[in-house]
């Protein structure tokens, strides 16, 4: 049991640094109103088990803090990240059909980014309200959607095995 628990908060922790990694050293791409967060695409680990809420959560915190939009960032940022794996969480346990689950959780990130962080970036920089939510959600379509679902379509039941961390 303890070995079984320390295996999944160990995966957790991964998931943590390798979205904050990805994040940081992708910097120019991964802030501001025109963003492809390549990290984003692990996002719809949320699917396979609640547990990487909390890492994707916290890769997105540790990310944001070391970003260059500052507090609003760490609070929204994060909040809209939180917001989106819990929602592809439920979509998981909802649908059962893998491909559907992979294509409707991917909308969540896409809207729940497009409007925090859009508005995010209004209040910080002054940008059109429209035009900020529009393109934080389309850079988060381009890489969850277009990128992301194929590359985990392309795993397999192979993938899924692995990520289940029960």
């Amino acid at each position: 049991m303890k070995n079984d628990m320390t295996k999944r908060l160990t995966r957790t922790a991964i998931i943590a640094a390798i979205y904050a990694v990805v994040t940081i050293a992708i910097a120019p791409f991964s802030y501001g109103n025109i963003q492809f967060r390549i990290s984003e695409i692990l996002v719809l680990l949320a699917v396979f088990d609640p547990l990487y809420i909390g890492g994707l959560t916290l890769g997105c915190l540790i990310a944001n803090i070391l970003g260059p939009n500052g507090p609003m960032d760490v609070i929204f940022g994060t909040l809209a990240t939180f917001i989106s794996v819990y929602a592809i969480y439920f979509t998981g346990k909802a649908i059962k059909n893998y491909k559907v689950k992979l294509l409707v959780a991917s909308i969540w990130p896409t809207l729940f980014n497009g409007l925090i962080i859009g508005w995010m970036l209004n209040k910080l920089y002054g940008l059109p309200l429209l035009l900020s939510i529009g393109e934080v959600a389309l850079g988060e379509l381009v890489v969850i959607t277009i990128i992301g679902v194929p590359l985990f379509l392309v795993a397999g039941s192979r993938f899924k095995n692995v990520m289940m961390l029960k």
